[in-house]
């Protein structure tokens, strides 16, 4: 289950029942009280989000690929950071009071690294935009079941397992663990 699935489920269980939009390229299943809108061109998400109806108070996105996933890292970065920041720019538009980007620990946009280098361009650019309430979630190596293959991801969970036999503490303040599935 990938993040965006994950805090759909939450979200879902919320006993005040808000009123939930989910933006997505395919049909997937969503609890009745939740509004999948499917929208294959995902270029088009930021004109569906302006035109939501009431404004959404907060927008989540969890938005992100992978290099192998998306057969480049251009059409990486297509996705991670010009899809994010237009979502982004729309919410802005749109009068949305809370925004909430789900990013990636240790990324800056000085880095040599082509993938931290790209989160933290996105984090720099959500911030100039001055949503009322931006917030910008920085989870450490994501652990648990994955649909897709991750090769570096697998070697990386591989190595904080061996090291969560070592020393629990020490992996915890490490890798803010949170499990991709349950």
């Amino acid at each position: 289950m990938n993040s965006g699935s994950q805090i759909l489920a939450a979200l879902q269980k919320i006993p005040q029942k808000p009123t939930i939009h989910a933006i997505a390229r395919r049909e997937f299943p969503v609890s009745s009280d939740t509004k999948l809108i499917t929208e294959a061109d995902s270029a088009r998400w930021p004109d569906t989000l302006k035109k939501l109806e009431p404004t959404p108070d907060v927008f989540m996105s969890a938005l992100g690929t992978t290099r192998a996933q998306a057969g480049s890292f251009a059409a990486q970065r297509a996705v991670d950071l010009d899809l994010n920041l237009a979502l982004a720019r729309a919410a802005k538009e749109s009068g949305v009071k809370t925004y909430v980007l789900i990013s990636s620990g240790a990324v800056s946009s000085t880095s040599k690294l082509p993938y931290p280098k790209m989160k933290g361009e996105l984090e720099d650019a959500v911030k100039t935009l001055k949503i009322p309430h931006t917030v910008i979630v920085k989870p450490g190596l994501l652990v648990g079941t994955r649909e897709d293959l991750r090769l570096a991801e697998a070697v990386l969970q591989n190595i904080a397992k061996a090291l969560r036999m070592v020393s629990q503490r020490w992996l915890t303040d490490w890798e803010s663990v949170r499990k991709v599935s349950g």
